[in-house]
């Protein structure tokens, strides 16, 4: 192996040495090969420490370097040293002009990282280092600069040439068209784009709140035009949102986003030209189920938000990715709370963070919010970074409150515009405008793993106090042994017999505590009977919760909570206990036995038809085998998958008849909208048929091929077509695998809806049929949509053919990350994940998920990406 890749380091950061004012390009993109002549306005920075340092720019090693000059005189080889990824120029006056020309090679560029073609499409992904595989550049952060870009193609097959900011010139030779564009706020290298290809648009014009026109523009191929509006309409949503709740609004005469299939990422908000992955914008009725029309609404929402909270004031370094990234999700999962369900929202971000995120921070590569230290930065893209980093701006939110955490946003952006800065910069501002001291608070960003909170308590009727006991309680990580207690707001209510919420603080019925010790107790006074507690409110903070709550206080709190994400976290941690407990049944040889408390607080949420359907959907669903596993010591594969299965039946069999009565009352009406309450009534109708076709019946089979035949949309479509395939009918399951693939074939979203449908199917000889379906048409290993579709999905879903005692399922993922190594680091690192989790499970598994990690690190010369990955998971 080559030599081992180095960890770059929080501590060690420093100011960059010289700043560039403006930066000018022009690109000359050709069949065999693009130029890109850069001319740079280059200053030494009066902040840097050495007045002597030399001028390092970062170039790929693939960049051919044709042309390097200072103040229009040539350079040669003695002028400069090439070494890696740094061209160093050891003397350069005090100010000058920096003029270089590379040649580049879209074509061939796999990585898709940079400037590369996507389906006969130029687009760029310059997030987080990808500028340096175009030109040589002070490729960090906290270089901003000016862009003017002109970009040059041929005309008739390149109509469409776009960059950051506003056209400013354009023009036309023998064939060939020219743009120029210009972006007059300064930003860095990893926020420019370039895209140019045969597209068409729809467009919009918006006025902002101060009174400017803007116009809005969405770009994809001819072909996907009338999946556009959607899209367009969650842009106007978004902006209209931020300009109400937090006072931004944009600041380009256009704004523009373009649909791209080959991307690693789901979006990109590069200043005025966001390029985004096809299944982030993309979305009609026929092709697109309501959770994807929601994803689309949100990512829309997440990239637009970018142009303040990450574009206007951006991160001084990689380490504070979640400065823009934590703040933005906060900002998204806001606005799609406000516009939709903010219980369910709440609910479907809780799932995601407890499942995967908790995961994350008990697994090797375990990290805070804000790394101390990494190999390759594409790897902290992380839930870490995203969802918990989302979840600590949602704390400073709960604890200073909506007017406060407004007043400290506002300072913000105006302390921090034109500024790249760091997390403390942001806490700082918080400080300021509320009065605060966040001393403690900030720890949240530097140390890692995930609190648990143990909570008793007492009741002492003759004073009517009640005592709430709290002990921190936090985790041991990598490169972290001790920890210091951590500022969590903790938000509860107290229930009395009948239900009602009992008056605390100020006659309020919610109250935040505020835990700042390892252990604490709070009283509670003139509580008149010994109330039943409702622990972690709307799920104040991103933490585990041990109280010992009996079945029947869960089944009390499910049926009378006020707070609608505990009353849903009661069913959950219920139906948790209950298969938990036929885990054990299984174990010991038992016969296995639902509880019939289970079925009876599920009847009674089934027949309350007050409740809003989208809820009962959340509550009946059972909890994933993904967070069954991460709540294991010790994952058994077979016992989670077997004891879920077997719960889903039992409750299918004895709330048949309810299930069916709300299935067919649910019946659609009228003309698909993906509006809340249709979206409400099809979530729980789906998850009806669900149950039902889990009996294995013939005349549930037949209710689901009726759905799958008589729909107009793809939310009921794709929900029967999974139920029909995962069957053990499986001659229909082949019929209608196929009739789908003939439907949509020339729809590549719906392809890999497809694949993914076909690559969760838990029925044994999963691996077989995924190996045949990389043989398939519909298949290309060098597109990251199809790879997560179906390899993702398999190795990160399919647990109980995926972790087969065999460790087939494992020498396939390790194969599967070799090729990618190669073509994709990023997609290839991504891959890796299941096999980090290797300490979770038997000694079997272990030593052949080990086996299989040594196996790729011993493969040959490993990307960044994946080295660390692969070192840390051994280590």
């Amino acid at each position: 192996m080559a030599e081992q890749p180095q960890a770059i380091y929080l501590k060690d950061y420093q100011v960059p040495a010289y700043l560039i004012d403006t930066t000018e390009l022009r690109f000359e993109l050709a069949d065999d090969q693009t130029l890109v002549h850069s001319r740079l306005k280059v200053r030494r920075n009066p902040e840097a420490t050495s007045a002597q340092a030399p001028l390092e720019l970062h170039g790929h090693e693939s960049l051919e370097l044709c042309r390097l000059a200072i103040d229009g005189r040539e350079l040669d080889a003695a002028d400069y040293h090439r070494e890696g990824e740094l061209l160093t120029l050891a003397r350069v006056p005090e100010r000058f002009e920096l003029s270089c020309t590379t040649r580049i090679h879209p074509q061939t560029n796999t990585a898709l990282e940079g400037l590369y073609l996507s389906g006969g499409m130029y687009c760029t992904q310059c997030e987080a280092e990808g500028f340096r595989r175009i030109t040589f550049y002070m490729d960090r952060p906290d270089v901003m600069s000016v862009f003017t870009t002109t970009v040059e193609a041929d005309q008739a097959r390149f109509p469409v040439l776009l960059s950051n900011g506003n056209p400013v010139a354009s023009g036309e030779k023998e064939g060939r068209h020219w743009v120029t564009w210009e972006d007059p706020f300064p930003k860095p290298a990893y926020l420019f784009a370039l895209v140019a290809g045969d597209l068409q648009h729809i467009e919009r014009p918006y006025k902002t709140m101060s009174g400017r026109d803007v116009s809005l523009r969405i770009f994809a191929e001819p072909k996907d035009l009338d999946k556009l509006d959607h899209a367009m309409d969650s842009l106007i949503n978004a902006m209209r949102w931020d300009e109400e709740v937090y006072g931004r609004e944009y600041d380009l005469d256009i704004y523009m986003i373009v649909a791209v299939d080959f991307f690693n990422m789901g979006a990109m908000e590069n200043k005025g030209l966001n390029i985004f992955n096809t299944s982030c914008v993309l979305a009609s009725p026929q092709t697109t189920t309501d959770a994807a029309y929601l994803r689309v609404e949100g990512v829309v929402a997440h990239e637009y938000f970018h142009n303040w909270s990450g574009n206007r004031v951006t991160c001084r370094d990689w380490f504070q990715l979640s400065l823009k990234e934590g703040f933005t999700v906060f900002r998204d999962a806001e606005f799609s709370a406000d516009i939709n369900s903010r219980t369910v929202k709440r609910i479907e971000d809780v799932t995601l963070l407890r499942t995967a995120q908790f995961a994350e921070d008990s697994g090797p590569m375990a990290h805070p919010v804000r790394p101390a230290s990494y190999i390759e930065i594409s790897n902290f893209y992380t839930l870490t970074v995203y969802e918990k980093g989302a979840e600590v701006v949602r704390m400073l939110h709960t604890l200073l409150g909506a007017e406060l955490f407004r007043r400290g946003s506002d300072l913000y952006f105006e302390r921090h515009d034109g500024q790249a800065v760091t997390t403390d910069d942001f806490v700082c501002a918080m400080e300021a405008a509320s009065g605060r001291d966040l001393t403690q608070f900030r720890r949240w960003y530097s140390q890692a793993g995930t609190p648990t909170l143990r909570m008793a308590d007492d009741y002492d009727a003759a004073t009517q106090q009640y005592r709430l006991h709290v002990e921190q309680q936090l985790p041991q990580t990598p490169d972290q042994v001790e920890k210091l207690p951590l500022h969590i707001p903790l938000a509860l209510g107290l229930l009395d017999a009948s239900g009602a919420d009992l008056a605390l603080a100020e006659g309020a019925t919610t109250q935040v505590l505020e835990l700042t010790e390892q252990r604490q107790t709070f009283v509670f006074e003139q509580i008149p009977v010994h109330p039943v507690p409702s622990l972690l409110r709307g799920f104040s903070a991103p933490v585990r919760l041990q109280y010992p709550y009996s079945r029947d206080a869960l089944v009390f709190l499910m049926s009378h909570d006020s707070d609608g994400f505990n009353r849903w976290d009661a069913g959950q941690r219920l139906a948790v206990e209950v298969i938990q407990g036929l885990m054990a049944q299984y174990r010991q040889g038992e016969a296995l036995q639902l509880d019939g408390a289970l079925v009876d607080a599920y009847a009674a949420v089934l027949d309350d038809e007050s409740l809003d359907p989208a809820m009962v959907a959340k509550v009946l669903s059972l909890p994933s085998e993904a967070y069954l596993s991460e709540l294991a010591d010790c994952i058994d594969v077979e016992a989670i998958h077997l004891a879920r299965q077997f719960a889903r039946t039992e409750l299918a069999r004895l709330l048949e008849a309810p299930l069916q009565r709300r299935y067919e009352a649910l019946a659609p009406t009228g003309v698909y909208a993906p509006d809340a309450d249709q979206v409400a009534r099809r979530s729980l109708r789906n998850l009806c048929l669900s149950y039902l076709v889990a009996l294995e019946a013939p005349a549930h089979l037949a209710r689901a091929r009726a759905q799958y035949d008589s729909c107009d949309n793809m939310t009921e479509r794709q929900a029967a077509l999974s139920l029909i395939a995962h069957s053990g009918f499986e001659t229909d399951a082949a019929a209608v695998l196929e009739d789908f693939y003939q439907r949509y074939q020339s729809e590549t979203l719906v392809v890999n809806q497809w694949l993914a449908v076909q690559a969760c199917d838990p029925k044994p000889g999963a691996l077989t049929r995924i190996k045949a379906l990389m043989q398939h048409a519909a298949f290309d290993l060098r597109n990251p949509n199809k790879v997560r579709s179906l390899i993702s999905t398999f190795c990160g879903i399919n647990a109980v053919n995926f972790h087969d005692g065999s460790g087939a399922g494992y020498a396939f993922l390790a194969d599967r990350i070799i090729e990618m190594n190669r073509l994709n680091p990023q997609v290839a690192s991504r891959l890796l994940t299941p096999l980090t989790r290797w300490r979770k499970y038997d000694a079997a598994r272990q030593a052949l998920m080990q086996a299989q990690l040594r196996r790729i690190l011993d493969s040959g010369e490993l990307s960044r990406d994946v080295y660390e990955v692969v070192s840390k998971s051994l280590g």
